[in-house]
């Protein structure tokens, strides 16, 4: 569906940019993808992979500038909005930049993208959206809110919008594999508690839950992978299987286990093959059979989180994973 058309991805020097560009222009060949974001190193660094390809544009703009952000819009197509403050510990001490860029900033994307008439827009979730108890939790549901009822504004042939949430991204700038690897050699690892679980989830796989929602979305739809689980005990053993492990607490906002269905949800939640999808319980939307489709409505009371999760990843499985991606781990 991207063949000659124009994408742009906010905070696209970000791993999911970094993933989503390759991926994106080997498989449908677009006319130009825009990669917008406020840090120049990052965009000067990422161009330098890229050198020569006519189709990749960079754009310096921050998604608290709506000026900016229409400026960037012109004649785009698609957008995927993955800007966010993230770090949970940071937007615990510092929450008023968090707020800025994940709930402003997603509003001006919305608007921005209405006024100039951008087809479809998928914004990147998170679990912490689910059930949230850290600000970036908040903001993000927040923002969830925000680009579902951004259909309601946009009108029946205006902007569609759609979003994916999904957990634990492996060998992320700043994820657990990538920093257990870079202390590993010192003989101890961490653990902010021994019952902690994860879900595990890819890049590549992320970007494909892009792809989907992409094609799938009617609007207001939140699109949930199935991905196994893994205990962070069980990562720590795997990368640095003579470590120590030393208990040294939960940091500030931090979750036991991942959860990306809550029992809420659950009431307007429809399971497939290999995502679930939570529809909007506004406008009588969790109706829509558009947007329902083959789904098979998920049992009262389900959740959807790491310890209860069905599909465990094994050690096996994560060793292989690391030693197919050495040479990538915590670069993007």
């Amino acid at each position: 569906m991207f063949t000659n058309s124009t994408i742009l991805v906010t905070g696209g020097t970000g791993s999911f940019g970094n993933t989503f560009v390759p991926m994106t222009l080997e498989k449908y060949d677009p006319k130009k993808i825009i990669v917008f974001s406020r840090d120049e190193m990052k965009q000067w660094e990422m161009a330098k992979k890229f050198q020569g390809d006519k189709r990749l544009r960079f754009f310096i703009g921050d998604v608290r500038d709506r000026e900016r952000l229409m400026r960037a819009l012109d004649g785009v197509d698609y957008v995927v909005h993955a800007a966010a403050t993230k770090i949970v510990p940071t937007a615990e001490y510092n929450p008023f930049e968090c707020i800025k860029t994940n709930i402003n900033g997603a509003m001006n994307v919305v608007d921005a993208c209405i006024d100039k008439g951008v087809k479809r827009v998928v914004a990147l979730s998170t679990d912490k959206a689910s059930s949230p108890i850290n600000l970036y939790g908040a903001t993000k549901l927040a923002s969830d809110k925000l680009f579902v009822a951004g259909n309601s504004y946009s009108g029946e042939h205006g902007t569609s919008f759609s979003v994916v949430r999904y957990g634990n991204v492996m060998g992320s700038r700043g994820s657990v594999i990538p920093f257990f690897m870079s202390i590993r050699d010192t003989g101890t690892l961490p653990i902010t508690d021994a019952r902690m679980t994860r879900f595990m989830i890819s890049l590549e796989q992320g970007v494909e839950l892009v792809w989907k929602a992409f094609e799938d979305m009617v609007g207001g739809e939140i699109y949930v992978k199935k991905i196994p689980s893994m205990k962070v005990t069980d990562i720590a053993r795997v990368i640095a299987p003579e470590a120590k492990q030393e208990i040294v607490g939960i940091r500030p906002g931090e979750k036991l286990h991942e959860q990306m269905v809550g029992l809420e949800d659950a009431y307007f939640t429809y399971e497939y093959d290999e995502h679930f999808k939570i529809l909007p319980n506004i406008n009588e939307w969790n109706t829509c059979e558009e947007r329902i489709q083959d789904g098979r409505k998920v049992d009262e009371g389900f959740v959807y989180a790491s310890d209860t999760n069905a599909d465990w990843m094994t050690d096996t499985q994560l060793q292989a994973w690391i030693d197919q991606h050495l040479g990538e781990i915590g670069k993007i």
